[in-house]
């Protein structure tokens, strides 16, 4: 069963190990860099469990997790490298469900996420069944590494298929080249940020009507991309 996990971790790297890893046990993920992001995000979209780096820029894992706690019940892990006792009972006290130290193995953490979830109740009464993506008439399915575009199959490159995942779990958010490259990473290491106009271009020429006038994938010039939430 799938659940939307919110990534707060300033480490990109990090962050991204920790999203690749979600998505490959079926579930979606949001990312975030900074204590405000991840505020704002889960307000915007409530997710199931939040992964949260206690050494946050613009407000701190713990000033978080004091705001979370205040408005809702959302499940909360923690992630330091400060493992001092102090430290540990400070997060606990403040209602994060689980802690964790640096350096850690996805192997440990997802563990940890599928127990967070389990005594939450959250993947266990079905929350969020459907691990399917949805945007703009875009269906990404994480589970069968597929996408659908107003029901017909759309054969996508791993690089463009990252990309359409990304875009499609935050419809209308507007991402940098450099963001969409950081989801290549790995895929291919000697993309540029040219490369992502490729992926775009050839996206559009599977997903849109007329590429040239495009009405999902659409540019914020001066800025980056963006998936259109209507449809």
């Amino acid at each position: 069963m799938c659940a939307h996990v919110m990534v707060a971790e300033d480490d990109e790297k990090q962050a991204e190990l920790i999203r690749r890893s979600l998505l490959s046990e079926g579930h979606t993920a949001t990312v975030v860099h900074d204590g405000g992001a991840a505020l704002e995000a889960a307000r915007q979209r409530r997710p199931d469990l939040v992964v949260l780096d206690l050494m946050l820029p613009v407000i701190d894992g713990f000033g978080v997790c004091r705001a979370l706690r205040q408005d809702d019940d959302i499940p909360v892990l923690m992630l330091t490298a400060r493992s001092t006792e102090e430290d540990v009972l400070l997060g606990l006290e403040l209602g994060a469900d689980d802690y964790m130290t640096k350096p850690y193995s996805p192997r440990e953490l997802m563990a940890r996420i599928r127990t967070v979830l389990r005594r939450s109740g959250r993947q266990a009464a079905g929350h969020r069944e459907d691990p399917v993506v949805r945007a703009a008439g875009i269906a990404v399915d994480p589970l069968r590494h597929e996408v659908m575009c107003d029901g017909s199959p759309v054969d996508c490159t791993p690089a463009e298929y990252e990309i359409l995942l990304a875009m499609a779990a935050e419809p209308e958010r507007v991402f940098s080249r450099q963001q969409l490259l950081h989801r290549t990473r790995g895929i291919d290491r000697a993309s540029t940020e040219r490369a992502v106009d490729v992926h775009i271009m050839n996206l559009r020429r599977k997903i849109e009507a007329d590429p040239r006038r495009p009405v999902r994938l659409l540019t914020v010039f001066g800025v980056g991309y963006k998936l259109s939430g209507d449809r």
